[in-house]
C-alpha cells in the first residue's frame, strides 16, 4: 500500500497545480514533451482557480503540504526568471501560513521540557508572530533579553515524510521510464533535497548550525546571526536572541530612507561567498524570510535548518570557475570542469571553452536588469545535455542557494552585478590559496597527510590480509517484491503520475 499511496499523492499533487492552471514561462513550456503538453492541458479543463498565476500557484502548494511550499519559497526568491508579480504573489509562503493554535504551542512546549519546567523557562509567551512551511515563532520577553521561540507544528514529520516518499517514488520512475532523465540523475536529487528537508525537524541540529554560522560571521563581517539560548532548546524548540529588525518580506521594507541596497546587495553575495569559499559551510535556505533588516541596516539571517557544506577541492573549483568568469578566461573554466569531472574527458575542452564563451560575452558590459536570466538558466541547461553532463549530488544545495542568493539580491538591487560583487572575495581567496602563502600551507597540509597515512599503514595491511584470507559470503536468496502482483497497476499510475508531474514542473 506504500507504492499506492505515493502514486496517489503523486496524481493529486499534479492534479491540483494543473486545475490550478500553474504556468510557466513560453521558453520553459516549449521543453516540455508533447505528452506532457497535452496531459496538463486536459487537466486545466477541469479548474476555475482564479486570480493571478502567482496567487493560484501559492494557493495550490499551500494545499500539498510542506514540501511544496518549499519549492514556493525557492521561486519566489526569482523574479528575473518567473516575473516580479509571480514571486512576490508566492512570497506569503515564506513566513505568512496560517498559525497553529497557541494550546498546541505550549502542549509542545510541556511535552518538551515537562510542564513545570515549560512554565518556568517560557513565561509570558506571544501569540505567533510567523509561521512558515514547517514551524511558527513566538517572542518571549525576558530579563536579560527577548528571545524568538520557533516550535514546530503538530504533526508535520509524518507529514513531510509521506510528501518525500512519494517524491521519491516519483524521482525513481521518471527515473525508470526516461533514458534522458537518467542523466540528470533525479533519484540522486530527490535524495539529497529530501536528507536536508528532514533535518529541519530536529531543531537542535539548527541550533548547531546557528551557533556555527554565528561563529563564521564575527569573523567575515557580513551577516549578524543570533545567540542560541542553549537551555531553551530542544529537539522541537529551538530558542534564539530576538533580532529587532524587519523580515526582507515586508512591503516597503527597502524604501526606508537613507538605505544603500546597493551594498546590502553586494553584502548578500558577498556574505554567502565569504562563508561557502573560505570556511566551507553556508546557509543553504536564503530567501526573503529568513533575512532580517536591521536597524543598523544590516542583514541578520535566521532560520539554520538547512546547512550546506563543500569540501576542499569543491571549494576550490568553485572559487576557479567564479574567477575564470570574472576574467573571462574560458579556456581555464573549461578545464576546471574537466579537471573536476564535471564534463565527461571524451568530450572536447575547446569546444567546452566555445559553449561557456557563448554563455558569458553577452552578459558583460550590460545592466543586469536587462539581463534575463531564464534564457542563460535554458542555455545553461542545453549545454548539459550537449556535453553529457551529469548532476553532482553532492553539489545540489550548493547550485540551488547560489540561485538563490543571487534572486535575493536582485531583488533588493534589480542593477546588482553578480560578478562585480564576487571579484573581491574571490581575489582574496586566489591569493591567499595560489600565492606564497597559499603554496606554504599546501606543502604543510601534504606532508601531513602523508604522514598519517603512513601511521595507518599496518592496520591497512593487517585489513587486507584478513581479507584474503576470509571465505566468500554465499550469494543471498533471490525474493519478489510483495507487491509484484500490483505491478500492471502500479506502472499504469506512475507513468501518469510522471506525466502529471512534467507537465506542471
Amino acid at each position: 500500500m506504500g507504492a499506492l499511496g505515493d502514486y496517489w499523492r503523486l496524481m493529486r499533487a499534479g492534479t491540483a497545480l494543473a486545475r490550478h492552471d500553474v504556468v510557466l514561462p513560453g521558453a520553459y513550456q516549449s521543453r516540455l514533451p508533447i505528452p506532457a503538453r497535452a496531459a496538463g492541458a486536459v487537466l486545466r479543463l477541469f479548474g476555475g482557480a482564479r486570480g493571478r498565476p502567482g496567487q493560484r500557484l501559492a494557493t495550490a502548494l499551500e494545499g500539498l503540504g510542506p514540501a511544496y511550499i518549499k519549492l514556493g519559497q525557492f521561486l519566489a526568491t526569482r523574479p528575473d526568471v518567473f516575473g516580479s508579480e509571480v514571486a512576490g504573489d508566492l512570497s506569503r509562503l515564506k513566513d505568512k501560513l496560517p498559525p497553529f493554535p497557541m494550546k498546541q504551542a505550549r502542549a509542545a512546549l510541556a511535552d518538551e521540557f515537562g510542564a513545570d519546567e515549560a512554565a518556568r523557562l517560557f513565561p509570558g509567551l506571544s501569540e505567533p508572530v510567523a509561521a512558515a512551511s514547517l514551524a511558527q515563532v513566538h517572542r518571549m520577553a525576558l530579563a536579560d533579553g527577548d528571545r524568538a521561540v520557533k516550535i514546530l507544528r503538530p504533526g508535520i514529520e509524518r507529514q513531510l515524510e509521506l510528501e518525500l516518499s512519494a517524491m521519491r517514488r516519483a524521482a525513481r520512475t521518471i527515473e525508470g521510464v526516461s533514458g534522458e532523465s537518467r542523466r540528470l540523475r533525479p533519484v540522486a536529487f530527490t535524495e539529497t533535497i529530501s536528507n536536508a528537508m528532514l533535518r529541519e525537524l530536529d531543531l537542535r541540529l539548527e541550533a548547531g548550525g546557528a551557533d556555527e554560522m554565528r561563529v563564521i560571521h564575527e569573523k567575515t563581517g557580513y551577516f549578524d546571526i543570533p545567540k542560541v539560548d542553549w537551555e531553551r532548546t530542544g529537539r522541537r524548540v529551538l530558542t534564539i536572541a530576538w533580532i529587532d529588525g524587519t523580515p526582507l518580506t515586508a512591503p516597503g521594507v527597502l524604501d526606508r530612507p537613507g538605505l544603500d541596497r546597493r551594498k546590502l546587495a553586494n553584502d548578500i553575495t558577498q556574505g554567502f561567498l565569504a562563508s561557502a569559499i573560505e570556511h566551507g559551510v553556508f546557509h543553504a535556505d536564503m530567501h526573503e524570510g529568513n533575512a532580517i533588516l536591521t536597524p543598523e541596516g544590516r542583514i541578520a539571517l535566521v532560520d539554520f535548518g538547512i546547512i550546506g557544506r563543500i569540501g576542499p577541492m569543491e571549494r576550490r573549483f568553485l572559487a576557479e570557475i567564479l574567477w575564470g568568469f570574472l576574467k573571462r578566461d574560458y579556456k581555464r573554466i573549461a578545464e576546471v570542469h574537466f579537471e573536476a569531472g564535471y564534463v565527461p574527458s571524451s568530450q572536447s575542452v575547446g569546444d567546452f571553452a566555445q559553449a561557456l564563451r557563448s554563455i558569458g560575452e553577452p552578459l558583460f558590459g550590460r545592466p543586469a536588469e536587462e539581463v534575463s536570466m531564464g534564457r542563460v538558466l535554458l542555455q545553461l541547461f542545453d549545454y548539459t545535455h550537449t556535453f553529457g553532463m551529469a548532476l553532482r549530488p553532492e553539489l545540489v544545495l550548493l547550485q540551488k542557494t547560489m540561485v538563490q542568493v543571487e534572486g535575493v539580491a536582485r531583488t533588493i538591487d534589480p542593477a546588482h552585478n553578480i560578478w562585480n560583487a564576487s571579484e573581491p572575495v574571490i581575489e582574496g581567496w586566489m591569493r591567499r590559496n595560489f600565492g606564497p602563502e597559499g603554496a606554504v600551507r599546501m606543502i604543510t597540509e601534504n606532508v601531513r597527510d602523508v604522514t598519517n597515512r603512513l601511521k595507518r599503514l599496518p592496520e591497512v595491511m593487517d585489513r587486507f590480509e584478513k581479507s584474503l584470507e576470509a571465505e566468500p559470503a554465499p550469494p543471498p536468496p533471490q525474493r519478489f517484491a510483495p507487491w509484484w502482483g500490483w505491478f500492471g497497476l502500479i506502472g499504469v499510475l506512475g507513468v501518469a503520475a510522471a506525466w502529471a508531474v512534467r507537465a506542471v514542473n
